[in-house]
C-alpha cells in the first residue's frame, strides 16, 4: 500500500495504490485518486498531483469502500516507511469515524536493511539495486515496487511475522 499525500496533514491523501500478492505474485492492483479534505497542495513537486486533477475524485470514505474487501483474507499490509504510510490511513479513518483494520503493517524498508544491508534505503535505491521498475511517487508504482521487494526478500529467506491470533481474555 502507498499513499501521496496533498499536504503536511496525513488526513491529505491525494492517491492510494494497492498492490495484492496471492501464491508469489503480484495478483490485483489498483490505483485510485482521493479528493483531500482541503484544496491545499504542498507536496505537488514530488508527485506531480494537483487539485484540479483530484477536486472532482471521491473522498477517502467512498476510495476505501473499494479499497477495504481487498485486504480481507491478507496476513499484513506492507508499505516502504510503513510508519508514513500507516500515520495517513489512520487519520483518513479516524476523519470518516471508519475502523482501522486489524492487520499488522510490514516495512519494506526494514525488510531490505535486514535482507540485505541495505544502505540508503529509500524506495528507489532498494529498487535499483534489485532492478525492480519504479516510477517513484506513482502510488502504484510505489505499491507494486514494495510488493516486489517484499517477494525477493521471502526469495532470499524472509519471512513475514505470524500473525497473532486474536485471544480472548480467560474468566478468572
Amino acid at each position: 500500500m502507498d499513499f501521496e499525500t496533498a499536504n503536511v496533514f496525513p488526513d491529505s491523501a491525494c492517491s492510494i495504490g494497492v498492490a495484492i500478492v496471492r501464491d508469489g505474485r503480484i495478483a490485483h492492483s489498483v490505483h485510485r485518486l482521493i479528493r483531500p479534505p482541503r484544496p491545499s497542495f504542498k507536496f505537488t513537486r514530488i508527485h506531480g498531483i494537483v487539485w484540479k486533477q483530484v477536486e472532482d475524485a471521491p473522498p477517502f470514505d467512498t476510495v476505501w469502500q473499494e479499497i477495504a474487501p481487498l485486504l480481507e483474507g491478507l496476513d499484513f499490509v506492507a508499505a516502504h516507511n510503513a510508519s508514513f504510510d500507516q500515520k495517513v490511513l489512520k487519520a483518513c479513518l479516524d476523519r470518516h469515524d471508519l475502523p482501522v483494520p486489524e492487520l499488522p503493517f510490514v516495512c519494506s524498508l526494514k525488510v531490505a536493511r535486514e535482507v540485505w544491508g541495505e544502505r540508503p534505503n529509500r524506495l528507489s535505491d532498494v529498487c535499483a539495486r534489485l532492478k525492480i521498475p519504479l516510477n517513484h511517487h506513482d502510488a502504484l508504482s510505489d505499491a507494486e515496487a514494495c510488493a516486489q521487494v517484499l517477494l525477493a526478500a521471502t526469495a532470499e529467506g524472509w519471512r513475514p511475522p505470524d500473525r497473532k491470533p486474536q485471544t480472548q481474555p480467560e474468566d478468572t
